[in-house]
Formats: structure tokens, sequence, C-alpha cells
């Protein structure tokens, strides 16, 4: 485990805001997840936390964070061909 340097802590926090953003405001009704600012603020989330977790070598938070945003670039692509 990496020792995080305070602009480091500030990179994850921004991702994680992202992330908590579009699903606080999907889950009470003020933001529909079929949306292209909801599959951005996830890519744009998953997409950070992934590169700090690749950066810091684990491996699991990047599994995670690397299919969230590989599928939220997957659904932002879809939307906007649909358009």
């Amino acid at each position: 485990m990496s020792k995080a340097r305070p602009v480091e802590h500030v990179i994850e926090l921004t991702g994680a805001v992202l992330i908590l953003t579009a699903f606080v405001l999907a889950q009470f009704g003020r933001l529909a997840t079929a949306s292209l600012t909801y599959m951005v603020l996830n890519f744009v989330g998953s997409g950070i936390l992934a590169f700090t977790a690749a950066v810091d070598g684990d491996v699991g938070f990047l599994l995670l964070e690397g299919v969230w945003a590989i599928v939220s670039g997957y659904s932002i692509v879809r939307f906007l061909l649909r358009r």
C-alpha cells in the first residue's frame, strides 16, 4: 500500500464524488440513468479512480473501476450514435 500525497487524495476524492453524485441524483430521481450527464459522471469518475488504482498497483480496485469506465464509455458511445 502506497502513501498517497495530499494532491493524490484530492484526485481520488474527485473521482469518488463524481460517481457518488451521479448515484445519489439518480436514486432521488433527479438524474436519469440513461442521460448523458449520468454516463459522463460515471465515466470520468471511474476513469480517475482506475488511473489511481493502476498507479498504486491495486489490482482489485483497478478491475472494478476499469470495467466501470469501459462500460460507461461504451454507453456514452451508444448514446451519441443514437442521436
